[in-house]
Order: structure tokens, then C-alpha cells, then sequence
């Protein structure tokens, strides 16, 4: 069952990873880099699943070695190359460099905010071309900072990539519950609920992913869909047939609200597709 398992941070690491920056920035960075690299992936056309295991090495990797040592959207590029070529849909450096040449050029989608930039009458932000246009030269070079960058996560990771993701769980113990033909039509809001969750948790400061095994997220992730949609859930304490104790579901709920607090599950994955067709039609 390892294949269901993922190495967590410790409590050393947690504790250790705090550095001159204050706590809220380094919560700001590793947000605004996941969004990134889901950006990233949108454009590249990479499977959903690839994006947030690049998702979950990048954090990783930030327990291990220092917030600062490195550029964080070559960190992102690093992990989204790295994590591409282990899998079916590698991508070549020359289509990451020139997506992420794109996305820092790109005011419109809150990834990096240059001034001077003009809009058009509807507000969306115009990008200049040539402000993403990468000479021979520049690619060069960045192409051999992201090599590097890759092997020292590489290096910090122990080589050991690999990422379970709760997302495929989720869905069975769903259809285990029988929630699809027993919840009046609800059952396909659920889900979708269930994965909205799962995908907003990715982003979480708490690093939920390295800090809960994937049957506790999916297992946390439905409990949080369930109440939000109605959907009657077994009157038996249903979660400890998924090896999740009430202890632990409750510290998961805690953790993904308390991200959440004053605000509602956004699917990172849809809100970013939404972000790339506004600037697609701007």
C-alpha cells in the first residue's frame, strides 16, 4: 500500500522551516508560486494531476531547503519540468521557459504585478510581446538555472518523487458510500465539491499535503462536501472504514476551514482556466 502513502514533513522540518522572513510572507510566496505553477500547467496542457504533484515536490522541497536560495518562479519551472519528465506528458525546457516568460509578463493574472503596464477599455491589462519574447541567449541561461535548480531538488528530495494524490481515493470512497445513486441527484455535486476542496488544499499555508496522508484528505474533503451540499452522510462513524480516526478527521476539517476562513472553496484548477481564457480573449 505504499503506493497510497506520501513521505511527510516532520515536526523538525515544520519548526525549522521558519527563516528572516516573517511567517505571513512566506505563507504569500509558497500561494503565490503554487498558483504559478497551475498556471503553468494550464498552459503547457499537463494533466491536472501532474500539476499538483508539482505542486506537492515544490513544498517539499521548501521544507528541506531554504525559502530564499533561489528565484521562486525558477523553483516552480524546476519542479514542473522535473515532475513532466517522470510521468507520460514530459514537456521540453524551451515550451517552460517561454510559458513562465509569458505568465511573469502577465499582470491580468495577479501572478506579478509590473507598473506601467496599459489596458484595454475593459480593463484587462495589455502585455507587450517583446516582454516575453526569450533571445537565444536568455533561454540559454535560463534553461541551465532550471537544470541546476532541478537537481538540487533532486538532491534535497532524496531522489524520491513520488506523489499519491488523494483525488483518485476520494472518488471511490465516494462510490463506496454509494452517495451516487442514494442522494437524490446529489451525488455528482458532491464529488465535484469533494475536489474543489482537494484542489484549494493544495495551496493551503498549513502544507496539508505534507502534513496528512492522502486517505485523510479525501476522507476530510468529503466530510467538508457533504455539509456544504446536504448530503446525508451514515449515521456511523463512516471515516474509520477509510483508516482515518475521528482525531485525525477532525484535525484535517480544522486545518482546510481555517485556510478558508472568511472566504469560499475556490477550484484552483477551473479559476486559473478562467484567468487564461479572459486573457486569451483580452
Amino acid at each position: 500500500m505504499s503506493h497510497l502513502s506520501n513521505p511527510l514533513a516532520t515536526a523538525d522540518q515544520l519548526y525549522q522551516r521558519s527563516n528572516a522572513l516573517p511567517i505571513e510572507i512566506q505563507d504569500s510566496i509558497r500561494f503565490y508560486t503554487a498558483r504559478l505553477t497551475q498556471a503553468a500547467g494550464i498552459l503547457l496542457r499537463l494533466p491536472q494531476d501532474i500539476t499538483a504533484q508539482a505542486n506537492v515536490l515544490l513544498f517539499r522541497y521548501w521544507v528541506v531547503d531554504d525559502l530564499m536560495a533561489h528565484e521562486f518562479s525558477d523553483v516552480s519551472a524546476a519542479t514542473v519540468y522535473l515532475t513532466a519528465k517522470i510521468s507520460a506528458e514530459p514537456r521540453s525546457l524551451r515550451s517552460i521557459t517561454n510559458v513562465y516568460a509569458y505568465l511573469l509578463s502577465s499582470p491580468s493574472l495577479s501572478l506579478s504585478k509590473k507598473p506601467g503596464s496599459s489596458s484595454d477599455g475593459d480593463g484587462n491589462a495589455k502585455v507587450d510581446p517583446e516582454s516575453y519574447y526569450l533571445s537565444e541567449g536568455t533561454y540559454i541561461t535560463t534553461r541551465n538555472r532550471i537544470l541546476n535548480i532541478e537537481g538540487q531538488i533532486l538532491n534535497a528530495l532524496g531522489f524520491v518523487t513520488h506523489v499519491a494524490l488523494p483525488h483518485p481515493l476520494a472518488i471511490t470512497y465516494l462510490q463506496t458510500l454509494d452517495v451516487f445513486s442514494n442522494t437524490n441527484g446529489k451525488g455528482k455535486e458532491l464529488a465535484r465539491r469533494t475536489v474543489e476542496w482537494l484542489n484549494t488544499a493544495l495551496l493551503s499555508p498549513q502544507m496539508l499535503y505534507l502534513t496528512h496522508q492522502p486517505a485523510s484528505l479525501a476522507t476530510a474533503a468529503i466530510y467538508l462536501a457533504a455539509r456544504e451540499t446536504g448530503v446525508k452522510m451514515p449515521d456511523v462513524e463512516w471515516w474509520e472504514v477509510f483508516d482515518c480516526e475521528r482525531e485525525e478527521l477532525g484535525l484535517g476539517v480544522r486545518e482546510e476551514v481555517k485556510y478558508l476562513d472568511g472566504g469560499g472553496v475556490v477550484d484552483e484548477e477551473d479559476e486559473m482556466a478562467r484567468l487564461m481564457d479572459e486573457k486569451a480573449g483580452a
